[in-house]
């Protein structure tokens, strides 16, 4: 798991007494729900379009969750697009930025999510502790052509479907943590 959750000394008389106990280990899944956020990374090829999208989607559903994304090899700043379509569900990325994998690679993570498939198979090895990897492929809206009007609808469709993946995801997980917390 990482860090220790408490120290030794911190740990209720009843725990000690048995260490490998079923209620030791709920309570110990208990506050990592409790005192530790999810951290979650999510991953694209430019973190300027999907990976920027879900991890505003994220925030949005699970305030509380620490989110980060990043690109394999990051653009010089978010698709314009990207921060209009964003705008349009209330969701401000006008000063978000671009950032490096390289930049998190020794942090821990509940979850690394790859949002294209171009950073799922160049994922770097994390030195920090990842303890799921996942994929959601989506298009790369930045990829269209066509009119203004023909772009501007495939962000919209892209957005859409990161909105409803990653809300299904949350919601998977969230009742996870939920699950945990009420069986202690």
């Amino acid at each position: 798991m990482g860090r220790p959750l408490r120290r030794e000394n911190q740990l209720p008389d009843a725990v000690h007494a048995d260490r490998r106990s079923a209620s030791w280990r709920i309570a110990m899944t208990r506050d990592a729900a409790v005192n530790s956020p999810m951290r979650l990374l999510i991953l694209c090829t430019g973190n300027s379009c999907r990976s920027q999208m879900a991890a505003a989607f994220v925030q949005r559903l699970r305030p509380q969750w620490e989110v980060h994304s990043a690109g394999t090899f990051p653009a010089d700043g978010v698709h314009p697009l990207a921060i209009k379509v964003m705008r349009e569900t209330g969701l401000d990325l006008s000063a978000a930025r671009p950032r490096a994998v390289e930049e998190l690679l020794d942090q821990t993570f509940d979850y690394v999510i790859t949002v294209c498939d171009y950073a799922q198979e160049t994922c770097p090895q994390f030195t920090g502790q990842v303890k799921q990897r996942l994929h959601m492929g989506f298009d790369d809206p930045a990829g269209a052509f066509g009119t203004d009007a023909a772009v501007l609808a495939v962000f919209r469709r892209v957005r859409v479907e990161i909105w409803k993946a990653f809300e299904r995801f949350v919601a998977e997980v969230g009742d996870l943590g939920e699950a945990a917390e009420q069986s202690v």
